[in-house]
């Protein structure tokens, strides 16, 4: 398993676009074989923040992903909304053992 957190910042006018362009990957992303968990949570005191949990099964799923049309249409869909650039951190389970 990998898992990914993924921090983005977006300006505040494209909020509801972000959401909705998320959602949509999002959507699209749980259907993939490879993805176990695609988590998108946005921070309460500060809305323009979001962290995306990504669980995939391997580490090659994490690559297959990132071939597919809707994290494509994604990526060139938010471009210009966000106020800086993501920011990709890696994990792998310590507790439970065995996931």
């Amino acid at each position: 398993m990998l898992i990914a957190h993924i921090q983005v910042h977006v300006k505040p006018e494209f909020l509801e676009a972000f959401k909705q362009a998320t959602v949509e990957n999002a959507s699209n992303s749980i259907k993939e074989p490879g993805i176990a968990r695609f988590d998108i949570l946005q921070q309460n005191d500060a809305p323009e923040r979001f962290i995306f949990i990504e669980v995939y099964r391997s580490p090659d799923a994490a690559l297959k992903h990132k071939e597919t049309a809707h994290y494509a249409i994604w990526r060139d869909t938010v471009a210009n909304m966000m106020a800086e650039p993501r920011i990709r951190a890696e994990y792998s389970y310590v507790f439970p053992a065995g996931e």
